[in-house]
């Protein structure tokens, strides 16, 4: 599943693209999990911003920007600009008909999401609405992410996956910042040393990622159709079985939080 690097590199491309256009024309597929985007027919653009996993485009009418279209691209969700070489796609789940373009929204697998909510206003999304602090944002403590995690007893990943820590970490970057800070998965109890060690790993990973445009296995494009460049580049995450690049032990794979999880029994210790 696209995580906060994937997800700001796809809001990187569709801005500039996207961003004061107004969206004369909305279709979904019934059968699709969309809810409520007939909303944003008639509405400009006026901003595009990602939140943890999530694009939000902030709809104007009026002067007034009082309606949100959140978006998320599931598992195998893109977006794409129509050409002149457009042939239909039975994947396409959504259109929007924008006053100079057309924007698909491609899901093979229907997780996607699509809908449109009063600004600011995420009930209806509880993950969206949950979501921890912004991992990059300059103002968030050290001290701030060691109380986020000292609240539970769950393993380290696990809280990582829950997005209340911080907002955008998924299995990947999880895996790499763990190995990068030193800390075992499993770990229960993580003290402000460790805690700032791991807040720094995640920046540097995190940061990393997106200067490649994110990590491509097989679903993830960009709205351009191209790969992103990060995956040559991981350490931890489906490295299993190889020699860690810090002291040569083979990498193990367990399981945390149900997701398959590979980290260093030598340097990664409990």
């Amino acid at each position: 599943m696209p995580e906060l690097p994937e997800v700001e590199s796809v809001t990187r491309q569709l801005r500039p693209r996207v961003v004061g256009r107004r969206i004369t024309a909305v279709w979904w597929d019934p059968q699709s999990r969309f809810s409520d985007i007939a909303g944003a027919e008639g509405r400009r653009i006026a901003a595009l911003r990602r939140r943890g996993k999530y694009m939000l485009a902030s709809l104007e009418a009026d002067g007034r920007a009082d309606r949100e279209l959140v978006m998320h691209l599931g598992m195998t969700g893109a977006f794409r600009f129509r050409g002149d070489d457009w042939v239909p796609d039975t994947y396409v789940r959504a259109t929007l008909t924008l006053d100079d373009a057309v924007l698909d929204f491609r899901d093979v697998r229907r997780f996607g999401r699509l809908t449109v909510v009063p600004a600011g206003d995420y009930r209806t999304i509880a993950t969206l609405f949950h979501l921890g602090p912004e991992p990059l944002d300059p103002q968030l403590r050290p001290e701030q992410f060691h109380a986020a995690l000292a609240r539970s007893r769950m393993p380290v990943k696990a809280q990582l996956l829950s997005q209340r820590p911080v907002a955008g970490v998924g299995n990947i970057y999880a895996d790499e910042a763990l190995w990068r800070a030193r800390i075992n998965p499993r770990a229960r109890r993580i003290g402000p040393d460790r805690a700032a060690r791991l807040l720094e790993a995640i920046r540097v990973v995190l940061r990393d990622a997106i200067e490649r445009e994110g990590t491509t296995f097989r679903d993830y494009q960009m709205v351009n159709g191209e790969s992103g460049r990060n995956a040559t580049f991981l350490v931890a995450y489906g490295q299993q079985g190889r020699p860690c690049p810090r002291c040569g032990e083979p990498l193990r794979r367990i399981v945390v939080a149900g997701r398959g999880t590979t980290y260093c029994p030598r340097c990664q210790r409990a």
